[in-house]
This record gives C-alpha cells, structure tokens and sequence, in this order.
C-alpha cells in the first residue's frame, strides 16, 4: 500500500539494519524519506541509492545542530516523525566499564537522541503534530548480564520517553518505544569490536564468562533463539508514522512478549534466574 499523504520522516542510523530497512519501506510507501548515518561514506552511498541523507553523528553535538539544519532546509522546515533509531551497545560485566566507556554508550544512545528530539519538538508543536519514535529493546524492560552500558542506557531512553509523552498529553505529537527482541543486524559485529577495544578479559574476574560471549558476538547469523529480520522492526515503526491511534509500545519478538509478562507476574528472584540462564 502506498499512503496517500506522504509524511516528512527523520530516521537516525540508517547505514544498515533497522535503519537502512525502515528507511527503504517508508520510501517505497510514498514518504519524504531523509536518511541519516555518521559516516560520510554510509552517506554518499544513501544518496546513490536515492534517498535524502544527511550525516549526523549522535555523541557531537555540533553535528547534530549542523544536521537538524540541512533538514530543515530540505524540508522547508516541517518534520511530521523522527524515528529515534540509531544506537548500539557497549558488552562487559558493570565493574568493567570505565565511567568514559558508559559516557561513550549515553552520548549516542541517550544524550544525543534528547538533544535531537528537542531540537525538533519545537517544529512539531508549531505545526500542531508530529510522531516521536524511539527504537529502544527488550533491554529497555529488563536487565542481562553482560550489557550493564547497553541495559542502562535503554531504561534511561524509556523513561524520558514516558515522561515526555506525558507531558506532551496535550498536544497533537505521539510518542512511541519500539521494543525489539534479538534482530538480525550488524548490532553484535559492532559490539564484539567495541567489547575488543574497551574490555580487558585478562585482568578480569569474568574472564571464563567472557570466553563464551566472544563466541557468541563472534557468530554468523542468529545468535538466539526467535531471531527475527530488520523488517520485523520496520513494521512497527511504519505503523507508528502512519496509524491514526499510534500504540504508545511496540514489541516485537517472541521473548519480548514473554519476558514483559514475565515480569508482571514473577517474583523478581524468579525472574533474575531465568535471565542469568538466558
């Protein structure tokens, strides 16, 4: 189906995954479509591709105000959704992240998607709507061991998001969290090599638990069970833009239903168990 009003839509990270497929639906249903990722080289390609694309790097600010600029200049300054997307995640156990390796995991998936956000909710407001999309995770609803950077700056995202569709209860602009299980993407060779650069196993005290988890960032294909493509998550975000009553979240994944239920009805030791065992 391609939407008989097309909507003006920002999307973050789209270099790959979730991004790159969000964008290229949403473009083929008749959306202005104005891609962004922080690399020049992912730009240049994306506009080979035909897409409106912008670079736009989340932990610099300045980056950010350069990028909200190019695109309200492309789109006469109006902006209908922002789908809050780009992000990635920062592995190792808690008592070995460095306070500037946690910064470094806030500066995009948190600092730099408010800033953003709030540079655009004043267009939003004087045109009277718009949609605010956050692509948080099943981390964002609970905690694994091992992504202690990552689960945190989920929580962190998901409770700004709530605050702020609340104080938004007025207004015209919807705000919804996208909360996706295990997704087929580049997520986990991005997180082995920032798990290389920032995490010392040697001189750790998890240093078996380690050995296993680079075997699993290390592995082609599916890494859990209920794995599911990029497009899984393009559909709730392409809903989000387009339905008339957007749902506030979205889950997609088989264990994101089942750990959100979980979590509404077990004992917290019972569900820490399951999920040192998951």
């Amino acid at each position: 189906m391609v939407m008989d009003k097309a909507k003006i839509v920002l999307i973050t990270g789209c270099s790959s995954g979730i991004g790159y497929v969000a964008a290229q639906q949403l473009k083929q249903r008749g959306h202005y479509v104005i891609a962004t990722a922080r690399k020049p080289a992912d730009v240049s390609r994306l506009v080979a591709e035909g897409f409106s694309a912008v670079q736009l790097d989340l932990a610099d600010s300045l980056s950010i105000q350069k990028a909200v600029g190019e695109v309200l200049a492309l789109t006469a300054g109006k902006i209908d959704a922002l789908f809050n997307n780009a992000a990635f995640g920062q592995p190792g156990a808690v008592e070995d992240l460095s306070r500037e390796v946690l910064r470094c995991q806030f500066e995009t998936n948190l600092f730099g998607t408010h800033e953003l956000t709030n540079l655009l909710l004043p267009v939003m407001r004087q045109q009277g709507h718009g949609r605010i999309i956050y692509n948080s995770s099943i981390l964002g609803l609970v905690a694994m061991p091992y992504r202690g950077a990552y689960n945190a700056s989920k929580f962190a995202l998901e409770g700004l998001a709530d605050t702020l569709r609340l104080e938004l209860h007025d207004t015209n602009i919807h705000i919804s969290l996208i909360e996706p299980g295990p997704i087929l993407s580049d997520f986990r060779k991005n997180a082995f090599d920032l798990y290389k650069k920032n995490i010392d196993p040697n001189r750790s005290y998890h240093q078996k638990t380690y050995k296993s988890m680079e075997a699993r960032l290390q592995k082609e294909g599916a890494a859990a069970p209920f794995t599911l493509p990029a497009e899984a998550v393009a559909k709730k975000a392409i809903h989000a833009i387009e339905s008339k009553r957007p749902q506030i979240r979205y889950y997609v994944t088989f264990p994101t239903y089942l750990l959100a239920f979980l979590k509404g009805i077990l004992p917290i030791s019972w569900l820490d168990n399951l999920l040192r065992k998951m």
